[in-house]
């Protein structure tokens, strides 16, 4: 897992799937990550062997996802003869019940408190009784290193996020980026049908390989970009509550658009005060203007 292509989490997705299946047996396996207080995309997920379009849905009160968040251990479908795994979202072939499952949460460290549960990592059968203490184990064992390569992740980000401004310093996600990830998986799909047009048309051989990678291609694409709107939606969240609670306060009021002066007399401290908050305000949320930071703050505010 950490030899794949770092940031190719289709691949990497791909990859543990794999394992997953020598394991124990599988007909249906998918990778979720949570969003807000009540979402959850899946950015990655597989029916009969066959790619199964990402998705996103609400969770409600008595499916998979909400037991997880409550009991923060594995669920097995043998707990409840799977009373909470059929009360949750219908995933792949939706006129077939699965007759065992699990569901394996992963967790992300924290400063402060306990982990966090940031996603879950599941895995059906439609043959009753195939994942026994053994494979669960070795389940639990693959997500917890699945979540420790994307946690690294994440962390890495973190900390490119802290050095100063730069033309190499990673911005944040926004439209101009995804639409040039777009445009150049758009690119790639043209090359792949330019090559696969110029071919003989008896060379049906060459003509498979191209047209598998267009699939390919364009489940990398679906896969990633609901991982991108996973990113954009969670960023501004992420940022506001990076902050402490006395920069908290200002972030808040750059929304109503006061200046400095201003700043310092609602806060009862002085201009220098608010000048610092400022500064690290600003480095925090790698931008270079506090009406960026305001705009930021309002969708967090608005979520």
């Amino acid at each position: 897992m950490q030899a794949l292509p770092r940031g190719n989490h289709y691949a990497l997705y791909d990859y543990v799937r794999g394992v997953v299946a020598k394991v124990a047996p599988m007909d249906t396996f998918f990778v979720g990550f949570l969003q807000g207080s009540d979402r959850v995309r899946y950015p990655y997920g597989y029916e009969d062997g066959k790619y199964d379009d990402p998705s996103s849905h609400t969770f409600g009160p008595s499916g998979p996802t909400a037991w997880l968040l409550r009991m923060r251990q594995t669920y097995r479908f043998g707990y409840d003869n799977g009373a909470t795994l059929n009360a949750g979202i219908p995933c792949g072939d939706v006129n077939r019940q699965s007759e065992d499952g699990v569901i394996v949460p992963m967790f992300r460290r924290t400063k402060d408190g306990p982990e966090h549960l940031f996603g879950m990592m599941a895995t059906y059968s439609y043959t009753p009784g195939v994942y026994d203490d053994n494979a669960v184990r070795a389940l639990e064992w693959l997500a917890g290193a699945l979540a420790q390569v994307l946690t690294r992740e994440v962390e890495d980000r973190e900390a490119l996020r802290l050095l100063p401004a730069g033309d190499d310093t990673p911005n944040l996600l926004t439209s101009d980026h995804v639409m040039e990830y777009l445009s150049n998986r758009i690119a790639v799909l043209r090359g792949l049908a330019g090559q696969a047009l110029d071919e003989p048309a008896a060379a049906a051989e060459p003509l498979h390989g191209y047209l598998d990678g267009i699939i390919r291609t364009a489940e990398q694409t679906q896969s990633e970009l609901i991982e991108m709107m996973l990113e954009a939606d969670e960023g501004p969240e992420r940022r506001f509550l990076s902050l402490t609670e006395a920069q908290q306060r200002v972030a808040l009021l750059l929304v109503q658009g006061l200046d400095n002066e201003a700043l310092a007399a609602e806060l009862g401290v002085r201009l220098p005060t608010v000048k610092t908050h400022l500064g690290v305000i600003l480095r925090k949320y790698g931008m270079e203007s506090r009406v960026q930071v305001a705009q930021d703050v309002r969708r967090y505010l608005a979520r």
